[in-house]
């Protein structure tokens, strides 16, 4: 497991539906030493606070493996690293296999898995295309998000390393399975709810599916 590509951006203005938006989807590889501060990457900067940022997605990451299936699915694009707006393009870590509160060696840096990403309208921006949510959603490849334990520095080619197994066995996956409604499962619901790791505001939305 390392990590293939460290990716950063600033806010920026764009014009969407002739409505000027600010935006910090769009990513770009930077070499070299990256700080990986409390809220974010040193150089990268959210922009809607709201729905963005904060100490539980501090950073986004996004396995390099899904980029074959989005280039299969739309070839006429270009598919640079940090192209779904990821800070870290990871290889080997996988939505079905890594759990909320597993813990990442990457660097000097100690990380937590949080929770999914929940697609917003800045992805249709991003590619231009209206139906991107929905596609990004059917693709099962959502990637995750995670907050800084230990701030430090990590750059592309780290190595990676799981030092930590949250052990009520939770995925990302499964996690998103609860959230779209494609499962209902009652011991994978009660699990989710206690993981510590996950949001306040996920544990109590899944608790209104808990019979």
């Amino acid at each position: 497991m390392r990590l293939i590509s460290v990716n950063v951006g600033q806010p920026r203005e764009v014009t969407w539906k002739h409505t000027q938006v600010t935006t910090s989807i769009f990513k770009y590889p930077v070499a070299g030493l990256v700080e990986a501060k409390e809220l974010n990457l040193r150089g990268d900067q959210q922009s809607d606070l709201t729905v963005h940022g904060g100490p539980n997605k501090a950073i986004y990451a996004y396995p390099s493996e899904h980029y074959a299936y989005w280039r299969a699915e739309l070839p006429e694009v270009a598919f640079p690293w940090g192209t779904f707006g990821e800070n870290l393009t990871t290889e080997g870590l996988f939505e079905d296999a890594l759990h909320i509160g597993d813990q990442l060696r990457i660097g000097t840096a100690l990380l937590v898995v949080t929770q999914p990403r929940v697609p917003c309208y800045k992805l249709t921006i991003r590619f231009d295309r209206d139906d991107m949510i929905k596609r990004f959603i059917a693709s099962h490849t959502s990637g995750f998000y995670l907050a800084v334990l230990e701030e430090g520095e990590l750059e592309a080619g780290s190595p990676i390393e799981i030092v930590h197994r949250d052990p009520a066995a939770v995925s990302v996956t499964d996690i998103n399975r609860l959230y779209y409604g494609d499962s209902n499962d009652a011991g994978v619901l009660r699990r989710a709810v206690s993981v510590e790791a996950l949001p306040q505001g996920w544990r109590d939305h899944l608790s209104q599916k808990v019979g």
